[in-house]
């Protein structure tokens, strides 16, 4: 298990002679290290770890910060929030907000959607459990500060993952115990959700276009963005500058086959080839692949998306084999995450997945191990 976690930086050593400089290749593993030191001391010392206790300290203390940084938010940027609630430039707020806490809004968006579901799975089991009144009113307040901040970050890919998240709990909810017992507990809260969010798109229009014209406008436009009048307006953060982006990294990792560019060289080798094939738009703004399985093709040539699938795959068979909700939801999101974007690229989505894989195997064994005492 310790070798499948640090499956991403064994590729690095690996192929660790194909990078051009020798300080940027140690610098592209140093930020993988955790993939190792992670599982090393956590799986390690799987028989102390709590799961439900650790993840029930992880939604509320980070729903807590959140609510900290948002307060302090609305604090150091009234203009901003003024802008915002009255309708005025309601696209930028998600990545102005994830600037003052000092990450991308895409990664933090991808926290807070773990989140969210980890809530929801707490406010079904307060109830399933028949806690007292107190508990659960603080479980679902704690579910829909965390969902609206997934909603005021507002990135779709997140949003999308909070339903996929709550529709699988919910299933799992109903299959371990009575249908209709679930589904008064648990449908009232997915009628709470939809409503907060239709009164969200009812004071953020920005949405409608987000979600319908403004993702798929100019798809004819592929790998041709500097045709569009003042791109970084209309399309900086459209599908089509993610596929024009795709577009460039497969051309160029077909070129590079069959060990890629090297780990450090990556991101300089793609603004190149922007430049190259004069596309100036995206040389402007050195945009990164925005998928990890493009990424590593790229760098690592054929190894590189093989090693990202059997990595996030890892998560998918633990949820599924311990058939948890929490874990499944967590493959998911990290899974759809990467497919927009790289988050093995970036130290935070590193640590995010090595953390929670660590934790998630060393329940895995404790599970395994309760089976073998039992037998």
């Amino acid at each position: 298990m310790l070798a499948c976690i640090a499956s991403p930086v064994i590729l690095e050593l690996l192929l660790f002679w194909n990078n051009d400089s020798f300080a940027k290749g140690l610098k592209a593993i140093e930020k993988s290290t955790s993939l190792l030191i992670f599982p090393l001391f956590i799986i390690g010392n799987f028989q102390r770890i709590n799961f439900l206790k650790l993840l029930k300290v992880y939604v509320l203390g980070t729903t807590l910060v959140m609510l900290f940084f948002f307060i302090r938010f609305n604090v150091l940027y009234p203009d901003l929030m003024h802008k915002y609630l009255n309708g005025i430039h309601l696209w930028e707020m998600g990545y102005q907000f994830g600037n003052s806490v000092g990450i991308h809004a895409p990664a933090l968006n991808m926290h807070l959607a773990f989140v969210t579901v980890s809530a929801f799975y707490f406010v079904i089991k307060s109830f399933k459990d028949d806690e007292k009144s107190k508990f659960k009113a603080i479980t679902i307040i704690i579910f829909m500060l965390s969902f609206f901040f997934v909603l005021f970050v507002n990135t779709r890919m997140a949003l999308v993952n909070v339903f996929i998240g709550v529709l699988i709990v919910l299933f799992y909810a109903v299959k371990q115990d009575n249908f209709r017992k679930i589904a008064l507990k648990g449908l009232p809260l997915l009628v709470l959700l939809i409503a907060v969010l239709f009164l969200f798109v009812q004071k953020d229009p920005y949405m409608k276009e987000k979600y319908s014209s403004v993702s798929f406008a100019y798809m004819d436009k592929v790998g041709k963005l500097d045709e569009i009048d003042h791109p970084e307006v209309k399309v900086f953060n459209s599908l089509v500058t993610r596929v024009s982006i795709w577009k460039s990294a497969w051309e160029l990792s077909l070129k590079n086959l069959p060990f890629g560019v090297g780990a450090s060289d990556g991101k300089n080798e793609l603004n190149r080839y922007y430049a190259a094939t004069n596309q100036k738009f995206l040389a402007k703004y050195e945009f990164p692949t925005h998928n990890q399985f493009l990424d590593f093709l790229l760098k690592f040539g054929i190894l590189g998306p093989l090693v990202v699938l059997f990595y996030i795959s890892i998560i998918g068979y633990l949820g599924f084999d311990l058939r948890n909700p929490i874990i499944i939801s967590f493959f998911i999101i990290f899974f759809t995450s990467n497919l927009m974007d790289d988050f093995l690229l970036r130290f935070d989505g590193i640590a995010f997945s090595g953390f929670w894989l660590s934790i998630f195997s060393s329940y895995w064994l404790q599970q395994k191990s309760a089976l073998v005492n039992c037998d």
